[in-house]
């Protein structure tokens, strides 16, 4: 077999990568998982918008020696399918090079180790002009005109990167300065969202502090986890001997939450569009708000939220790409994850109509019935064998043709356009709240009347112990029972 090497030609492929698709945010982010890889506890991030911009990013973490810094920017450094550390972010060995690279043509790397500091920089317009790999060595007094590099010499360890010639970010910009100002807010935004297990701290991995122009950046949290409901216990899923952990979460009802929470959470809008899985890798968050097209967004289901929780070990099942901002589960975990869905829709359903269990429950008697329309559909008619209505019939069987005629005006006067608004709006129906154990006696001995046998309200006692809301209140039931029996 003959062969021969083609290798790729520096200045295109330079900026094809610059191509990728990277937002802002989501390189800056790239970053920042280099330097918790690296064990950082801090992060500083600066944006300087005018004359010579740039935005430069400093870490204290462990830094690298020569042969790291190189093979850091080195294209392709790593091998996707190798075995790496269960703190590393990374995967491709491409993201500190596309990343930056898609939103500047200068980037600048500075890292130090003790009194060893080390610079290397890629130039697009560089290589443009040499036509080769041509990674520029930055001596002494070069890496001392760098922005950031006295506060890098702070450090006992650490590393600075720094884009320069922002192009990508000024394109169509009539106010760059104004613009970027916009543009730190997403980033923001993301930053807290994305590491906000890191911000938060957790065990088993190191707290991190974000700040950008000496903000910090605080922790988001996407459940509401002094508020929410854990649906249901953790799911653990074993693949391939890794086990991927996934959790349940129902917010509470947008009526119990306060202004600054909502905000949080995305606003009202918000809610129902970030419904859905939210897939940590490591504990960095990838993908939220969405649902893998197992279930379609619904504002039935939009204070559900499951965290699925994913080793690095598994990135070629879930394809992970490069940008590490898209990811799908495998079959084997796809299957699972729909029984879970089905779960929590259920429950994210009932937090908005209470009555979802009851109304689905077949051991317990209604007062509606649902009906299925022979020509599609379905419909709702009161239970006619309610033993409310047959004791009322009983007791007045002239009543029978009247009685008759009201439930059919209620049953067609339904207004279920309106309900349906006042269900998914943001206050919870106020005729739909839990009976008090005192309401359900009065309403029992408003029905037990005079003429009525104690043997015949006992009777009538135990049918009510099937029937909704009665049954929820079997104490309030037994007492009148022994009522009954007392006074035989």
């Amino acid at each position: 077999m003959r062969t021969i090497e083609l290798p790729p030609y520096a200045p295109t492929l330079i900026e094809s990568t610059r191509a990728i698709g990277y937002s802002l945010e989501a390189a800056v982010a790239d970053i920042i998982d280099n330097s918790i890889a690296a064990n950082a506890k801090k992060v500083d991030i600066f944006f300087f918008p005018v004359d010579s911009a740039y935005i430069a990013i400093l870490d204290n973490g462990n830094g690298m020696g020569t042969e790291e810094l190189n093979a850091a920017m080195q294209y392709g450094s790593k091998n996707p399918s190798d075995a790496r550390d269960a703190k590393d972010l990374g995967r491709f060995g491409l993201g500190l090079k596309t990343a930056s690279l898609s939103q500047c043509r200068c980037l600048t790397v500075i890292t130090k180790q003790g009194d060893c500091v080390n610079g290397r920089r890629w130039d697009v317009d560089h290589v443009a002009e040499t036509g080769t790999w041509s990674l520029i060595v930055l001596e002494d007094e070069e890496m001392n005109d760098v922005p950031g590099i006295d506060s890098l010499r702070t450090y006992d360890s650490g590393t600075l990167v720094v884009w320069q010639k922002l192009d990508r970010l000024k394109a169509g910009e009539i106010n760059f300065e104004q613009a970027l100002g916009r543009k730190i807010d997403g980033v923001r935004e993301h930053l807290s969202l994305v590491f906000h297990r890191y911000l938060r701290g957790e065990r088993g991995i190191t707290k991190l502090k974000i700040s950008i122009n000496g903000e910090i950046v605080p922790a988001a949290d996407p459940f509401l986890e002094a508020k929410s409901v854990r649906a249901m216990d953790d799911e653990n899923l074993v693949v391939q001997g890794k086990r991927i952990i996934v959790r349940p979460y129902i917010l509470p009802h947008i009526s119990k939450m306060t202004a600054e929470e909502i905000k949080a959470l995305g606003g009202k809008e918000g809610l129902r569009r970030q419904q859905g899985f939210y897939v940590y890798r490591n504990k960095r968050l990838l993908v939220w708000g969405t649902w893998f097209r197992m279930m379609r967004q619904g504002d039935m289901s939009k204070l559900a939220r499951i965290r699925v929780d994913i080793p690095n070990t598994l990135d070629d099942l879930w394809t992970l790409d490069i940008k590490k901002s898209s990811a799908l589960p495998p079959a084997k975990v796809r299957k699972n994850l729909e029984i879970i869905i089905d779960k929590i829709a259920e429950h994210s359903k009932r937090t908005w109509t209470f009555r979802g269990k009851k109304e689905t429950d077949d051991k317990a008697v209604h007062v509606w019935n649902r009906m299925k329309n022979p020509y599609g559909g379905f419909y709702y008619e009161i239970n006619r064998d309610h033993p409310i209505v047959k004791q009322i019939l009983e007791q007045n069987p002239d009543l029978e043709q009247m009685l008759d005629t009201l439930l059919r005006q209620v049953e067609t006067g339904l207004p279920l356009n309106q309900l349906y608004v006042d269900l998914n709006n943001d206050e919870q129906l106020t005729n739909d709240q839990e009976q008090s154990e005192k309401d359900i006696i009065t309403a029992l001995r408003n029905m037990l009347t005079d003429q009525m046998s104690s043997v015949a309200k006992l009777e009538f006692l135990s049918a009510m112990e099937s029937i909704e809301p009665f049954s929820q209140h079997p104490k309030a039931i037994a007492k009148l029972k022994k009522e009954a029996l007392d006074n035989a």
